[in-house]
C-alpha cells in the first residue's frame, strides 16, 4: 500500500490541491512505521508543499 500512495502523489504532485487531497487519503490507509516513512519521503521529496505535508500530519504528532 505504501508503494501505491507514493506512485499516486509522484502523478500529482504539480497540483497542490490534488496533492494535499491525496496525501490525506494516504494517511488514512497507513499505520505505523509506514506513516511515518510516508512522511520522511514526502518531507525529503516535496519541499515545494511542506506546508501542505505539516499541516495533513498535524494530527498524527507521535510521527
Amino acid at each position: 500500500m505504501l508503494s501505491l500512495c507514493k506512485n499516486v502523489l509522484l502523478r500529482v504532485s504539480s497540483n497542490k490541491k490534488l496533492f494535499a487531497r491525496e496525501l490525506r487519503k494516504s494517511i488514512k490507509h497507513l499505520t505505523g512505521d509506514d506513516l511515518r516513512h510516508l512522511k520522511t519521503w514526502c518531507t525529503e521529496r516535496f519541499r515545494q508543499h511542506a506546508e501542505v505535508i505539516e499541516s495533513a500530519f498535524l494530527p498524527y504528532p507521535a510521527i
